[in-house]
Parts: structure tokens; sequence; C-alpha cells
């Protein structure tokens, strides 16, 4: 095996692990737990890109289906990915890859291009997670936004603040092919 497939890896199961972190500290709030996982989302697409990224979340998701405790709550599990958070936790792949796909468009690591990078990945997450947090609940998208998405607004754009100043130092020393 290569040397940059090992490594390939081995990043993808740290931020795999990353989340595992993030679900652990969590506190809980509304249906939706307060937790420092779309921090380690937006981090997976901005370093890892588009597809190293979503594999380490879609890693992350397939431990918690088969039932290990990495959910919040130290929860696990399929039928999380079918409650009021799934939505969330399905978003986080499908934003780690759009983030990574934004980054890849433009070579350059400046800020404002991570900043709407993570902008853009939130937006996915909340989309995502609003609107399975609506169905499942049998809510009002109305009630499922403030519900799931606006207590989160203020904590999730200094989680993409600080996510753009650690990628854009990772960046200079992690190199993913």
């Amino acid at each position: 095996m290569k040397t940059q497939n090992i490594r390939n890896m081995i990043l993808v199961s740290l931020f795999a692990a990353f989340m595992v972190i993030g679900a652990f500290i969590s506190i809980p709030f509304t249906p939706v737990p307060i937790s420092l996982q779309t921090l380690f989302t937006l981090l997976a697409g901005m370093v890892l890109g588009s597809k190293l990224g979503a594999v380490s979340q879609l890693l992350y998701l397939f431990l918690g289906v088969i039932g290990l405790p990495v959910f919040s709550g130290f929860r696990g599990g399929p039928g999380i990915l079918l409650g009021p958070t799934g939505g969330f936790l399905i978003g986080f792949v499908i934003a780690a890859y759009v983030i990574g796909k934004f980054i890849e468009a433009k070579k350059e690591s400046r800020f404002l291009h991570y900043v709407s990078a993570g902008l853009l990945g939130t937006l996915i997450i909340y989309l995502i997670g609003a609107i399975q947090l609506s169905l499942v609940a049998q809510i009002g998208v109305r009630e499922s936004m403030v519900l799931g998405v606006i207590p989160f607004l203020i904590g999730d754009l200094f989680k993409i603040i600080i996510a753009t100043f650690i990628a854009i130092r990772l960046k200079l020393v992690v190199t993913i092919h």
C-alpha cells in the first residue's frame, strides 16, 4: 500500500475520531444539542477535501449506526439517523463534501474563501437538519428553525472563523492527494 494511502486513511480516521470527541463535548439544549461537531465537519471538508472529508464523516456515521455510542449523549444505533437529529448527522457528510469542493475550486488559501465555504457547509447542515427535525417531530418549518437553527447561529459563526484559521494553517503542513 502506498504511503500516501496509509496517510489518508490515518487522516480520515483522525477526523472521524474528532467527530466522536465533538459529540461527547455537547450540551443538551433543544432536541438538537450544542456540540463541537460542526467545527470538526468544517475542518474535515477544509483540510481533507471533498472526498476524504466526506469519507471521514461517513466513517463516523458508520461507527454510530453499528451501535457504538459515538453520537451525542453517548448514543448509537441506526435509529438515531431516523430521529430528530438524524438530518444534521447526514448533513455533516454532504457539508464536508461541498466544503471540500468549494475549497478545491480555488487553490489559494484565502480567508474569505474558507469562510464562504464554511457558511455554505453550515447552511447545508441547517437545511437538511431542520427539514428532518420538522418531519420527525411533526412541527412546522418555522418551529424547527427556532429549535434547530436560530439558537446555533452565533456559535456556528465562531466555529466557521475558528475552522478557517485552523484549516489555513494546517494546509501549510498537511498535503492531501
